[in-house]
């Protein structure tokens, strides 16, 4: 009973920063477009 709630628990903290990686990237992305754009 304790792997399962270990594992669900690293499932959860995995995705948690995958979640957070991909918002980091799409608001990057924006400041790239968005700067770019100003500058040309």
């Amino acid at each position: 009973m304790k792997k399962i709630i270990i594992l669900a628990l690293v499932a959860l903290g995995a995705f948690a920063v995958y979640r957070k990686i991909q918002a980091d990237r799409a608001e990057l992305d924006l400041w790239t477009e968005a700067t770019a754009v100003s500058e040309s």
